[in-house]
């Protein structure tokens, strides 16, 4: 699978150079970061390293994730960059991916992180033959888990205060998608 997917208002591709400055916007932005492993003390530094560890034309070997890039399609929006979705290749489980978005505050409520990961999922069954995608969510990021519903993605359950994070207990709540029920679905 291309890492190069378009849909009817998204183009979707690997993060580049000239992405970095608005990334790192929207990641230093306390609500974006609130639910997410970074802190919005985010740098140029630190985005360049991410760009740097990044394959740029193929899935990540096991164990390592990619961060793509979703830009708008059309003349009047140019190609800012308004989100993220982010592919983890499992790094025991044959064929099993994890994702993960995030969208730029003004970007928000508008349909492009269902859109975008709705393209992915497809390409990811479809074209690379993934086996299980799995995405979790903080249980407190009602957001993220309605769209996770939205997508179809089937609750497995809550890990109860069962996550140590930025210095607090929080729950995860965990959700998957298996090949065999995206090709029902369809």
């Amino acid at each position: 699978m291309g890492l190069l997917l378009r849909t009817e208002r998204l183009e979707i591709s690997p993060l580049a150079e000239a992405d970095l400055e608005a990334f790192v916007a929207y990641r230093r932005d306390p609500d974006v970061a609130r639910y997410q492993s970074w802190t919005p003390d985010y740098t140029q530094t630190d985005a360049r390293s991410l760009l740097a560890a990044q394959p740029s034309t193929t899935l990540p070997v096991p164990g390592d994730w990619v961060q793509l890039a979703l830009h708008p399609v059309g003349l009047s929006q140019g190609m800012t960059l308004i989100g993220d979705v982010a592919i983890g290749t499992d790094p025991v489980q044959p064929d099993t991916y994890e994702l993960g978005v995030t969208l730029a505050p003004a970007h928000h409520g508008q349909d492009f992180a269902r859109e975008a990961l709705a393209a992915i999922l497809e390409a990811l069954f479809a074209a690379h033959g993934a086996h299980r995608i799995v995405m979790q969510g903080d249980a407190r990021n009602e957001a993220v888990l309605r769209l996770l519903r939205r997508l179809g993605l089937r609750h497995e359950g809550a890990v109860l205060e069962g996550d140590w994070f930025k210095g607090e207990w929080t729950t995860l709540e965990r959700f998957a998608l298996l090949r065999r029920e995206w090709q029902e679905r369809r």
